[in-house]
């Protein structure tokens, strides 16, 4: 399973590291609205400083390497630390490790931590530490990130200097190893996953104090994390969220001051005096089909199925105006995106009714199962959309679904995921051969490979970057086991108390941010 991407809910879907430019202005203008800094009286009881999270995706498992690296690694990053993180632009930057450099071929890495740190267990963060979490990640067997990590051989523990051997030339890789594919625990206490799970260790921001599995988390301010003089919350309760119609009342009491929230929500949130924003990010829902069976093994119909799908309609009726269409994996304004397939089969009911006549179909001949893991109004659209075109859809939810569809074993499926810091990463999941959200491998169209190998082998600030890795998303593109819908945002409510986040891509940091004046 790839990094433990979850699969589209009725509820917000929240969720490729680059240089400088990864982030154009476009995506700024686009996603992130001025975020109010003012102070207020938020304070705990106690004049601490407490953050009050209510989330949709409390987390399931603590153990980084079995969470994987969906939308939950936002809430593991208040507990763990990794070599890099995300900032403003999109561009990899220093956490544990305080620089790195590659050799003249490219295809070793070497990772300096910073000195002195150490786990809140009190073990040392050390080079070993970072081998054996890679390590653990690649060969745990209920690890979800096994499949992020394909391009690495071999880890070499010098000290402080953690030498990352790879089979490939990747430049990717301090993209890669960020805060959703390397958190790094404690390898004391990761030598029982098990225990690890529900207690976790690590050396972020904050310590756990105590967990009520699936409700409730309870955190303080970890002193000795390496950045501790930027933080300055003191606690914080995670807990998971209510009844969607719920959270905003409970902001407006202050049960929470901070929570992700329903796009439906929005105007309430906004009347009821609460800062609402768009925190951005690499969300993208996408129908998956699969080429290897019938009837999409015949190019025709595929291409009836992308020009039967309007993509405007997701946005309307699913995130109040607050998503945006897309027919790729990223945002417009990412470096990834490629703005030379922004029209490829555009919506045009009548040529689908066409394509499917010239493929031998007759309204009504074709007879779907659309299999999905739980209700999902977008399968709804999906299928009304498919009907004018004569494409019948029954609808059929499999609480099991994940089995059948990482088995490649359906036919007709939806997936949403939160992209990747890695944008090459982001590519390969859905367009290469062994991609684990490509239904239809081991297909993939022709000519990727080559195109995505060209983009790990390009320095992410070479002039080159960007042409090269837009090529390869045009590439990807030419897939028939695809259809890119709509992107749903990363919508946050929170109170005026609380001053605003730095607007890293997908990621929530709380380097900076205060509580009340804290």
């Amino acid at each position: 399973m790839f990094g433990r991407l979850t699969p589209h809910r009725p509820r917000l879907n929240l969720p490729a590291r680059v240089r400088a430019a990864a982030l154009g202005t476009a995506l700024a203008a686009a996603l992130v609205p001025a975020l109010s800094s003012c102070g207020g009286n938020a304070a705990s009881a106690s004049g601490n400083a407490t953050l009050k999270w209510t989330s949709s995706y409390f987390p399931t498992h603590w153990d980084p390497v079995v969470g994987g690296s969906g939308a939950q690694f936002r809430e593991l990053a208040l507990v763990y630390a990794s070599l890099t993180r995300t900032d403003e632009t999109g561009k990899a930057v220093p956490d544990l490790a305080k620089s790195w450099e590659y050799n003249t071929k490219g295809d070793q890495v070497t990772f300096h931590l910073r000195p002195g740190l150490k786990f809140s267990d009190g073990e040392p963060v050390n080079a070993a530490a970072v081998k054996a979490a890679i390590e653990r990640a690649k060969n745990q067997k209920n690890s979800a990130l096994f499949g992020d990590l394909t391009s690495i051989k071999s880890v070499d523990a010098k000290g402080l200097d953690a030498v990352v051997h790879l089979g490939q030339v990747d430049y990717q890789i301090p993209q890669l190893l960020g805060q959703r594919v390397l958190q790094i625990a404690s390898p004391k206490a990761a030598k029982s996953a098990e225990k690890l799970d529900q207690n976790p260790v690590g050396a972020g921001p904050f310590v756990v104090t105590q967990i009520v599995p699936g409700t409730k988390a309870v955190l303080k301010k970890n002193p000795d994390y390496w950045d501790a003089e930027n933080i300055h919350i003191d606690n914080v309760e995670l807990t998971s969220a209510p009844d969607t119609s719920t959270v905003v009342s409970g902001l407006q009491t202050g049960v929470y001051n901070f929570a992700d929230i329903d796009p439906s929500q929005a105007e309430a949130a906004e009347k009821a005096g609460l800062d609402v924003f768009v925190q951005p990010g690499f969300n993208a829902s996408n129908i998956s089909l699969n080429v290897n069976k019938g009837p999409f093994d015949n190019g025709k119909v595929v291409d009836a199925v992308r020009h039967a799908i309007n993509r405007q309609e997701f946005v309307d009726k699913l995130t109040f105006g607050y998503g945006e269409v897309t027919n790729q994996p990223f945002p417009k304004g990412y470096v990834a995106y490629d703005p030379e397939s922004a029209n490829d089969y555009p919506y045009d009911p009548a040529k689908s009714k066409k394509l499917l006549t010239e493929a031998g179909y007759k309204s009504g001949d074709i007879k779907l199962n659309l299999v999905i893991p739980a209700d999902d109004p977008q399968a709804e659209i999906v299928q009304s959309q498919l009907a004018k075109v004569g494409i019948t859809v029954n609808i059929k939810i499999d609480k099991n679904w994940a089995t059948p569809f990482f088995a490649k074993d359906l036919t007709f499926s939806l997936y949403s995921t939160t992209g990747r810091d890695s944008a090459a990463q982001t590519l390969t999941a859905h367009f290469g051969p062994n991609g684990p959200l490509n239904l239809s491998s081991p297909y993939e169209p022709s000519g990727f490979e080559a195109a995505i190998a060209k983009v790990r082998e390009t320095p992410l600030d070479s002039p080159d970057y960007t042409k090269v890795l837009r090529a390869a998303t045009r590439t990807g593109l030419q897939s028939k086991a695809l259809v890119f819908t709509y992107s749903q945002p990363n919508l946050i409510a929170k109170s005026k108390s609380i001053s605003g986040l730095p607007k890293n891509p997908a990621h929530i940091d709380w380097t900076g941010v205060t509580i009340g004046g804290s």
